[in-house]
């Protein structure tokens, strides 16, 4: 791949991930929301075909973690990579899994294979639909149960 390939493609994840007005700026210069969408940014223009995401919010705030929901959602839909989404919180898996895994205690085994519909919402209007805290409530039972 030659430079103008790179640079466009760069460029196209630097504007995907809203970061196209830093991109001169520092790592440390960038707030932890920023640094997150930076790394994610790093990733994509490789454009794996598979993403590997281990637990990436968990440090976020709750103002932020919906944002950046949204924003993985936004990039799976423009590229359609297989992403691997490995969560604790059962809000976050329903709002970005279409297929979700429940995992027994160790050793680890799969307990409940639940596939659903992606939905098109926005992660925050998802948690205020009624079927919404349905599922949620009937994963949580199955973990109880573990």
């Amino acid at each position: 791949m030659r430079g103008k390939e790179q640079q466009d493609r760069v460029d196209r994840f630097m504007d995907l991930t809203g970061l196209a007005d830093f991109k001169d700026y520092y790592p440390g210069a960038l707030s932890g929301g920023m640094q997150q969408r930076a790394a994610l940014a790093r990733l994509l223009v490789m454009e794996p075909q598979c993403l590997l995401m281990d637990e990436p919010f968990a440090a976020l705030d709750a103002q932020l973690r919906p944002k950046m929901q949204g924003l993985v959602l936004s990039v799976w839909r423009d590229l359609r990579s297989t992403v691997l989404f490995v969560t604790h919180d059962v809000e976050e898996a329903l709002v970005l899994g279409h297929r979700i895994l429940v995992f027994s205690k160790r050793p680890g085994h799969i307990v409940k294979d639940i596939e659903r519909e992606l939905e098109k919402k926005d992660p925050l209007d998802q948690l205020a639909d009624p079927d919404f805290g349905k599922e949620k409530k009937n994963i949580l039972e199955i973990l109880r149960d573990l």
